[in-house]
């Protein structure tokens, strides 16, 4: 006879879903209900990478796709985790929670993510909590078998609750081996043509020791595995999401979201339940009392990265060479774009802020929080060939600053000596 445990994560999976990466997913009936909610429906409508697609024409795969994924990796990683004793402080309606925080755990996010990150908005895992907790979703997740209180804290662990097994469900969904990224790299390289995210899940699954506090353990021999995710990771920062050209769409988008925030054309509110083309349209339309100028400005910012008209790469620099303390803060930035573009006027370039972004990326972290049992040491500390030296090289590489022009200069400052000299000096270089 069946544990409880074993009933809730094979009884009554009946209900098929065909993956492009995983091959057939299977929900219970409820489970796939959360799917064809509105809620959910949005996320089809939100490209997982944004404006990736600019570059890697593939990457049109959606926030709905990465979610039914990051669902069936976490079921599997449960039943693993269950053989090998974790079932001895799980129960079922927290094991049904957990496939439901899986499923669900995109509701609240933005679209063109990076876009927003900056900007001072409630957290997508916050935006998520709160859709779980309000109908049709708390209902439906309820039918599931799940505890809808227990599914949105999982989420969101601003969400007061408190219980080891909340604890372990949130280590789980939130760790260096989560389902949530062996999902999206494999899922990111595949459409985006590239070999660089793919990753061992069946190996990965197979050797990872549940812990009640720290969600899991390794042992040594997945030490490669976890070396290969932290680089697969840096690969993907530095030729698909922080790729020049990406970034520059990227920080269009942004500049006109804070042009419009800034004028009061948008609110902070406004942008919470969006799809990738409701942002465009609110963006691109023009408010009552709203200046044409500043319409203008955000509508030209938005076409362009619609049409591919992207922002050229006019200077690069590295962090060490400037002051951040001013400049990295988001409500400061336009005030560097109007000082340079103030003195490429002054050299005789017609150009304006509006044409100009400085682009400074967003930290980025490759520590993983896990400890390999048998070497008895942290895996910072452990034969992995990742030392924090290492890892602190990947992150001087990755982050570079950049000043983006609008492309229409693009001959223009190839061959205007004094606009160079400009832009480069300050140890920028062109």
């Amino acid at each position: 006879m069946k544990s409880t445990i074993e009933a809730s994560l094979t009884e009554d999976y009946s209900h098929p879903v065909r993956d492009v990466l995983w091959g057939h997913i299977y929900m219970t009936e409820k489970q796939a209900l959360l799917t064809e909610s509105a809620p959910f429906m949005r996320l089809g409508r939100i490209m997982q990478l944004g404006p990736v697609y600019l570059v890697y024409p593939g990457a049109t795969h959606t926030r709905a796709s990465h979610s039914i994924g990051v669902y069936h990796l976490g079921r599997r990683l449960l039943q693993n985790l269950a053989e090998r004793g974790a079932s001895a402080w799980l129960t079922g309606e927290g094991v049904k929670s957990f496939l439901a925080a899986c499923l669900l755990h995109d509701l609240g996010h933005f679209p063109y993510t990076h876009s927003l990150k900056e900007l001072s908005l409630s957290s997508h895992e916050s935006l998520s909590g709160d859709i779980i907790l309000k109908e049709p979703m708390k209902s439906l997740v309820g039918a599931t078998g799940a505890d809808p209180f227990l599914t949105a804290a999982i989420v969101d662990k601003e969400k007061n609750a408190s219980g080891d097994e909340l604890f372990f469900y949130r280590k789980l969904l939130s760790g260096a081996l989560d389902p949530d990224k062996l999902d999206y790299l494999n899922r990111d390289a595949r459409y985006c043509g590239v070999p660089y995210g793919a990753q061992d899940v069946d190996f990965i699954l197979s050797r990872l020791h549940p812990d009640k506090e720290k969600g899991v353990n390794i042992d040594s021999r997945l030490i490669p595995n976890v070396e290969s995710i932290l680089f697969s990771k840096y690969l993907m920062y530095r030729t698909v999401y922080w790729h020049r050209q990406v970034r520059a769409a990227t920080a269009m988008i942004k500049k006109a979201l804070i042009n419009s925030l800034e004028t009061g054309q948008i609110t902070g509110e406004d942008l919470y339940d969006l799809d990738d083309m409701s942002l465009f349209t609110l963006l691109g339309q023009k408010k009552a009392g709203e200046s044409n100028n500043s319409w203008k400005n955000n509508a030209n910012l938005i076409e362009s990265v619609r049409e591919g008209r992207i922002f050229i790469t006019a200077a690069e620099i590295s962090p060490e060479k400037i002051d951040l303390t001013t400049i990295k803060k988001i409500e400061n930035r336009g005030q560097f774009e109007e000082k340079l573009a103030g003195d490429l006027r002054n050299a005789g370039l017609d150009i304006t802020r509006e044409d100009i972004i400085i682009d400074i990326p967003e930290p980025v972290s490759f520590e993983t929080g896990l400890y390999v049992e048998d070497e008895e040491l942290k895996f910072c500390d452990s034969s992995s060939a990742f030392k924090p030296e290492m890892v602190n090289s990947f992150i001087r590489t990755l982050y570079t600053i950049r000043v983006y022009i609008n492309h229409k200069f693009k001959e223009t400052i190839k061959t205007f000596p004094k606009a160079c000299s400009i832009l480069s000096k300050d140890n920028w270089r062109y």
